[in-house]
């Protein structure tokens, strides 16, 4: 059956500030010493399996530039550009009409553009385990074995199984206690957020658990390949609702099915994914740029320009670029897009 991709790059990355701005965010951004963005990293891993004229990019309307530049192998009508931003529902259910008209019932494979993986020959076999029982019309999610506790995740309860097993239940970003409970069960994964099913299937499902929703996509995919079709999004997008795949269908639908996967995963969606990725002093400060520090521990510090220098600090971030400096606890990264907001609401010029 004919493979196709959607990778999702529509997000702001506001929990990478002041590095991730609006103008260029996160996934168009370089976070690992190789010098390729992340999204140019998600493409390129994909490509043993899905021809790169198969591959399609939903994004803002804004990156489209960026897009062109840093993927050139993708063909510029493959972008499905976004008015504006409705989470992974409506990109993937637009997307989905849009490949039935292309391709009928294939396997659409959908990844975000903002994660990193370590073993790509190992994601690729996972992936192909994914493909298999999602050619059999299940709707298929990756599952990540949990490594530690993580509130900012959703979990899913499987079946035990190898390969592809049953998802029983799904808890969505639980508190700490209860997150360490899950992982201690050893019976939970975590959510990654990339998902393979046929098109067909994801259609009817949205069909099914969100008609209004479907609906709506339904009438701007009808009118890809013609010339209104921009008019069309124009005047459609902006009123769809604003609602997660994973709570609008994937919570709701009978026949779901994760792969528990090996490739070594890290969702790079706050400061303290460094981290997990870097090289780590013995003190355990994660430290790009020049840095120099004393009596601190399990400090991430990344600066451009100047030295910086860490005197007595205990799991702090410091962020340095050349018109903001963020400092903030360790545990509070998460929180940062309340920082963001604040700035918004003062209209400040760093966003």
């Amino acid at each position: 059956m004919k493979l196709t991709a959607l990778v999702m790059a529509g997000g702001r990355g506001e929990r990478f500030w002041p590095v991730s701005r609006e103008r260029c965010p996160k996934q168009f951004l370089s976070l690992t010493d190789d010098g390729e963005t992340l999204i140019q990293k998600t493409v390129r891993r994909l490509l043993p399996l899905v021809a790169p004229e198969d591959v399609y990019i939903a994004a803002n309307a804004a990156y489209s530039g960026l897009i062109v530049a840093q993927l050139p192998e993708i063909p510029p009508e493959n972008i499905l550009t976004e008015p504006c931003s409705r989470n992974t529902a409506p990109c993937i259910g637009l997307a989905a009409g849009i490949f039935a008209k292309v391709y009928g019932d294939a396997v659409m494979l959908v990844l975000p553009s903002d994660h990193l993986i370590r073993d790509t020959a190992l994601f690729c076999e996972d992936l192909r385990t994914a493909v298999h029982a999602a050619e059999s019309g299940s709707l298929v999610t990756l599952g990540i074995p949990p490594a530690y506790p993580e509130t900012g995740y959703g979990y899913l309860h499987c079946t035990p199984g190898e390969g592809c097993c049953k998802v029983t239940q799904f808890v969505e970003k639980p508190p700490r206690e209860t997150a360490e409970q899950l992982v201690q069960s050893g019976k939970w994964l975590w959510n990654s957020g990339m998902f393979v099913w046929r098109v067909g299937a994801i259609r009817a499902a949205l069909r099914i658990h969100q008609p209004m929703l479907y609906a709506q996509v339904e009438t701007i995919a009808d009118a890809w390949g013609k010339p209104s079709y921009a008019d069309v999004l124009a005047a459609n997008y902006p009123a769809l609702p604003s609602v997660s795949v994973d709570y609008g269908v994937m919570e709701q639908a009978e026949d779901i099915c994760a792969v528990p996967c090996r490739f070594g995963w890290e969702d790079m969606g706050s400061w303290r994914a460094l981290e997990r990725i870097g090289d780590a002093d013995p003190e355990g400060n994660c430290l790009h740029g020049d840095v120099v520090t004393v009596d601190s521990t399990g400090c991430t510090v990344s600066g451009q320009e100047k030295l910086i220098a860490v005197l007595g600090l205990r799991e702090i971030i410091i962020v340095d670029t050349p018109d903001a400096l963020l400092v903030c606890s360790k545990h509070s990264t998460q929180d940062i897009k309340k920082l963001t907001a604040a700035l918004r609401l003062q209209h400040r010029q760093v966003l």
